[in-house]
Parts: structure tokens; C-alpha cells; sequence
């Protein structure tokens, strides 16, 4: 379940909870399609503050605070008060209060944080360089980058290695597959380095929706759309995910690497090398062809 953060009409319920009645009216707003709970001391910063951890000098910790304040997040005004007037005549509510409806005060927090985002150098001569900066002098391939509602600015590891990945390998004329493409920047990158035809997708719309701006602002043609649209075999496989995924995925992305194709794997703790290499085990040999801060490269080439 997910909330559109980037402002809107979220509304948050607050309710005064004693000790007994958290957990049922945690799971009964859970159960109303709650976006998120909140549970914390309703004493706090008062007199009668508890600590619920074991402290030295202290009584041994409790589970739960006397009195908590729960806070429901939902999408809007309507269902908050639907939730509350759900939960009145509940027997686990008796001892509880509603304390109100509020609406969450309107934020782009994605565009926010974004909003930090400097020119980040892949090589000595490509960059990274957001729509509001201007590129650096050493720059000669650039990709022009508005995160927009998606994540992949090319500040963490993963995107680096990717990206120094390409322009290594400089995929002119190559098939590109970019599996989970988020703001696109994979897939900007193998076409600034020649690549073509390109197929880039996501399961959130919103990426999608941000990879297809920022390939017109970089002049690059790329086929975008959800993991359904995608067909055929590649010259080259990037998916650039956590390591979870990748596991269930390894069939769906190893079938769509062409016979003498490249595999080009990241999202993967150095920690994970061992369990990456298992579940891909049955169709390619992985090994790590790149490394920073803890985070690895993991790539194949097809027999």
C-alpha cells in the first residue's frame, strides 16, 4: 500500500489509547486501510513519562505506555472519520478517545529532498547534471537529470557503478533492457553511449511517467511502460534493485538476455554476493566486476 506524498488531501486520525486497547485498535485500523500507524507515549515530556526500556536503577520494562497516542494516516478527510466512527462502538475501543482529524500539512518531500541534488561525476568526463545547474567544464557526455516523483539521481553507489558500467562497455548499436527504471538515468546513460533500440520499465507509473520527461529533456528515444510491455531478447540487462527482488526475478531477467548478452545487476549488499550467485546459479555464472561503500556490481555474459 502506498501514498501519494507529493501533497494532496492526506488526513491523519489521533486517538488516545489506554495500555490494553493498542494492539486491537492498531490491527482494526490496519484493517480500515490505514496508510501508516503511529504509537507513542501520550505522557511524554510529562511527569508521567515511562520508559519502556530497561535502564539502570529501573523497574524491569513494560510492553506498552499507560496511556498512548495512536496516529492513523489516511488519504483523506472522508475515510479518517469513516475510520473513527467504525471504531466508537467497538467493545476494544471502551477507555478510548478520539482526539480528532487533522489534515497533513501539504509537502512535496520527494522534490524537496531532490531539490539537494548537485552535479554528480561519473567519469572525469561524464556527469550527471540536474535541469538547474549548469554542466561542469570537464563534462562531455552529460545526462540532464529532474528526479521528479522518482528516485535514481545518481548520488548512491548502485547508479555509479551502473553508469561507469556503460561507459566502459559503451553499448553502441546494443539492445538495452533498464528493468526498474525509476527517473530513467540507466537508460539515458546506454543511449548517450550509442545504444539502441532501449526499453526502459518500472511498476509505479509515476517512474515511468518521470523517465519518459527525462528522456525528452535529454533527447533520447526510449520505449517506456510497465514490466508487461517488455519482449524480445537484449544485448545488455540492467536492473538496478535490491537483492530481494533480484532473486525472485533472476528467470524473468536471465530470459531476456540474448545468447552473448551482458547481465548487469545492482541494489546488492557485499553481504549478498553468496545468495546472488545461488539463485542465478542455474543460468549464468555472476561474479562482482564493481565495488563501493559496501554496495557491489554483479554482472554475466550469457553463454
Amino acid at each position: 500500500m502506498s501514498a501519494d506524498l507529493s501533497g494532496g488531501s492526506l488526513h491523519e486520525l489521533v486517538l488516545l489509547v489506554p495500555e490494553a486497547g493498542v494492539e486491537p485498535v492498531g490491527d482494526a485500523l490496519v484493517a480500515l486501510d490505514a496508510l501508516s500507524v503511529s504509537v507513542e507515549d501520550a505522557d511524554a515530556l510529562t511527569p508521567a513519562e515511562q520508559a519502556l526500556f530497561g535502564e539502570p536503577g529501573m523497574p524491569p520494562p513494560k510492553e506498552g505506555w499507560n496511556r498512548s497516542r495512536v496516529v492513523a494516516l489516511f488519504p483523506d478527510e472522508a475515510a479518517a472519520r469513516e475510520a473513527a466512527e467504525l471504531l466508537l462502538p467497538q467493545d476494544f475501543f471502551e477507555g478510548s478517545q478520539v482526539m480528532g482529524v487533522r489534515a497533513v500539512v501539504e509537502q512535496d518531500w520527494v522534490r524537496l529532498t531532490q531539490s539537494q541534488f548537485d552535479p554528480v561525476e561519473i567519469t572525469p568526463t561524464f556527469w550527471i547534471v540536474p535541469t538547474w545547474h549548469e554542466p561542469p567544464a570537464a563534462a562531455q557526455e552529460v545526462i540532464r537529470l529532474d528526479p521528479g516523483l522518482a528516485f535514481g539521481t545518481g548520488t548512491h553507489p548502485t547508479t555509479r557503478m551502473c553508469l561507469r558500467w556503460i561507459a566502459a562497455h559503451a553499448p553502441r548499436g546494443q539492445r538495452v533492457l533498464d528493468y526498474g527504471c525509476g527517473s530513467g538515468i540507466l537508460a539515458i546513460g546506454a543511449a548517450k553511449f550509442g545504444a539502441e533500440p532501449i526499453v526502459a520499465v518500472d511498476i509505479d507509473p509515476a517512474a515511468v511517467e518521470s523517465t519518459r520527461l527525462n528522456a525528452d529533456a535529454n533527447g533520447v528515444v526510449l520505449r517506456t511502460g510497465l514490466p508487461d510491455a517488455v519482449d524480445g531478447h537484449f544485448d545488455v540487462v540492467l536492473a538496478n534493485i535490491l537483492a530481494t527482488p533480484l532473486k525472485v526475478l533472476a528467470p524473468l531477467l536471465c530470459e531476456r538476455v540474448k545468447a552473448g548478452g551482458h547481465l548487469v545487476l545492482a541494489g546488492i549488499l557485499a553481504r549478498q554476493e553468496d545468495e546472488l550467485r545461488e539463485a542465478y546459479a542455474p543460468w549464468v555464472q555472476l561474479r562482482v566486476s564493481d565495488e563501493e561503500d559496501g554496495w557491489i556490481l554483479m554482472t554475466a555474459r550469457k553463454a
